[in-house]
């Protein structure tokens, strides 16, 4: 069974790619979905967490206290790399159940999307990488548009933090442009149809 990664930087499109290959009977794993899962249900990872980061970590009903940790963590570097090294490994163990899983049933691949594939270095587990693809000036208006309370200078902040597309394009394996001048259909399908051999 082969494991393919899908990235590509904020707005590129690439929940759309996954929910195409979905849609095709692919079986595709949500890392960002599946780490606030992790974050929530992981006993082992709540107690690292709440070790690292204080007892304010989760609320009085157990719940994780996103506003909490993102104050703490995403403004400083290195409490976000602390917490990225506790995060990391919990939902890697989390994708391996998962693909033994999928390699069970039988299917011939599976997808990872995952928007931080190469700084988490899960790229290195995958047998092929896809890159969507689209310039930043288009990324920032659909995140615009889907995020009405992001601001472009917030919008670009979170660019910086990511690789750079050319970066993203020059490792990949295969490419989607989902900059509207292609359509992103025959683009899946086609590849849906390579990994399917």
């Amino acid at each position: 069974m082969r494991r393919i990664g899908i990235t590509g930087g904020i707005g590129s499109g690439k929940s759309i790619v996954s929910r195409v290959f979905a849609a095709l009977g692919a079986p595709v794993y949500d890392s960002d979905s599946r780490a606030k899962w992790v974050m929530a249900n992981d006993l082992v990872l709540r107690t690292q967490l709440q070790a690292a980061f204080g007892a304010k970590t989760y609320d009085a009903a157990g719940q994780l206290n996103r506003p909490y940790l993102a104050q703490v963590a995403f403004n400083d570097a290195a409490q976000l790399a602390r917490l990225n090294a506790l995060v990391h490994p919990r939902v890697g163990a989390d994708f391996a159940t998962w693909t033994a899983a999928q390699a069970a049933a039988g299917h011939a691949y599976i997808l990872k999307e995952a928007a931080l594939l190469y700084e988490s270095g899960a790229y290195k587990g995958l047998d092929a990488i896809i890159t969507v693809f689209a310039p930043p000036e288009v990324r920032t208006a659909r995140v615009r548009a889907r995020d009405a309370h992001r601001s472009a200078a917030e919008v670009q902040a979170i660019m910086d933090k990511q690789l750079s597309e050319d970066e993203k394009l020059q490792r990949a394996d295969y490419v989607v442009y989902n900059d509207d001048s292609q359509l992103v259909l025959p683009q899946v399908l086609a590849l849906a149809a390579a990994f399917s051999m």
